[in-house]
């Protein structure tokens, strides 16, 4: 039995013979790390097939780790018309200080903004200019100016600095998957197409509501008109997804977001804990008037601790915790995980929980709350026992993507990372124009 799958089954209200009984899992993994990655991937999406098995009655879940590790990977193996987007921007990365190293994420243009005043250098500014900037200060005096200016940059920790760190305490506090009920409800019935309603950003959610997505659901996915998405991740994380833009700060928009959880199912949101409050999507509000939404949140530190607001993404969260020590690969500078594990694995995580409290909806009535946070994961990860096997290449990647030709050109793309019984071993579509849909649920079979 999968480690982590063992560890979240009960979570999810299934067991071992459950598993035993309906899951083909074959052994391996194509991820190279010192750290048990493969089977954190292939536990992370067995967990999310089985949940989904559960939910709609399927026979058998398939899951190869082969596939899993292409699609884990997805970002380094995308194509559009033949060209591969570079994962991160020029000014993310490490970069070494006076007394250490610090990892950055500028990836978007405010996020660049932010890092670029920060270190007090112009618009105009290279990677070169911000090595020199950095090289003259100390690591945690550049954690604390970026983050100040609510930016993205950490001090890169080994894993004894972090586990004896205060919000490394906060973190164990929590379960790597959570999923409870916390108020009583009349059951509801299991629907053919639960609807989703996506408030999620770059990567473990829209991952997450991908995978719900692949199960059948109905994903309306909400951005920001303020915040556009890369066409790289979109076109990576919302196959199988409709996208619509509302505008919060518009008190109409509001009414029609809300409107919206009206009749949702599910409402899975990524935002920093807090974010958004001021838009009444907090848990207590929505306990009190949308009692039969399944609420599912995720964030990079959990919500608590002295880190529990900050902004964090899959490399930020290898760098802090020790991961990036650990993966280095001359014992000098920092490494980095093979893939953007972290991410992936909490996604299926909260696909999982969600798939798991629909079921249990329809069985027990509730109001169901499900949780996964990528540094609870990256505690895993770096605390396990388990052991990875021999590592095996997928030198041929055509058995294990699809083409697709779509509104940004012809796409090449990761196939599903599992199948339930006979399901496709294809999303419904990839590359919907971004934000193109209305705000609305689809007219179809509930």
């Amino acid at each position: 039995m999968n480690h982590l799958l063992r560890e979240v089954l009960p979570a999810l209200g299934l067991d071992e013979g459950y598993a035993a009984a309906h899951l083909e899992l074959a052994p391996g993994g194509s991820l190279p790390s010192e750290l048990p990655v493969n089977t954190l991937a292939a536990g992370a999406v067995a967990a999310a097939g089985l949940a989904g098995a559960a939910l709609r009655g399927a026979q058998r879940v398939r899951v190869d780790p082969r596939q899993v590790s292409v699609s884990f990977r997805n970002d380094q193996v995308q194509t559009i018309d033949g060209s591969r987007e570079p994962g991160f921007a020029a000014l993310s990365g490490f970069f070494e200080a006076s007394d250490g190293w610090v990892r950055t994420h500028a990836n978007y243009p405010h996020h660049r903004v932010r890092l670029l005043r920060a270190l007090g250098l112009s618009d105009g500014a290279i990677r070169d200019d911000a090595t020199a900037a950095i090289a003259e200060r100390p690591a945690q005096h550049l954690e604390d100016l970026v983050t100040a200016d609510h930016g993205i940059a950490v001090r890169v920790r080994t894993i004894a600095e972090w586990m004896a760190s205060e919000q490394a305490h906060a973190v164990a506090g929590h379960d790597v998957l959570a999923v409870r009920s916390v108020a009583p409800t009349d059951p509801l019935p299991v629907l053919v197409r639960p609807r989703v309603l996506d408030l999620t950003r770059v990567l473990a959610g829209p991952v997450a509501t991908r995978a719900l997505a692949q199960l059948g659901c109905d994903v309306l996915r909400v951005d920001s008109p303020h915040l556009p998405e890369l066409a790289a991740l979109h076109l990576d994380t919302d196959s199988g997804k409709r996208s619509t833009l509302v505008d919060l700060q518009d008190e109409h928009a509001r009414h029609r977001l809300h409107d919206l959880l009206g009749r949702a199912d599910v409402l899975v949101t990524g935002y920093r804990p807090g974010a958004l409050g001021a838009f009444g999507l907090d848990p207590e509000r929505l306990t009190e008037q949308h009692p039969h939404l399944v609420c599912a949140t995720l964030s990079a530190w959990t919500p608590t601790g002295p880190w529990g607001a900050r902004r964090g993404f899959d490399s930020i969260v290898q760098a802090a915790t020790g991961i990036a020590v650990l993966e280095s690969r001359d014992g000098q500078a920092p490494g980095a995980l093979p893939a953007q594990a972290l991410d992936h694995a909490t996604g299926y995580l909260l696909a999982a929980g969600v798939l798991s409290a629909l079921r249990r909806r329809a069985d027990e009535g509730g109001t169901w709350r499900v949780a996964a946070h990528l540094a609870r994961t990256a505690h895993w990860l770096l605390q396990t026992d388990a052991l990875d096997g021999a590592v095996v290449p997928v030198d041929d990647l055509g058995p294990w993507t699809v083409g697709s030709d779509t509104a940004y050109g012809h796409v090449v793309q990761a196939r599903p990372a599992f199948t339930l019984d006979d399901s496709p071993r294809e999303f419904a579509w990839v590359g919907r124009r971004y934000g193109a849909d209305e705000a609305a649920w689809e007219d179809a079979p509930r």
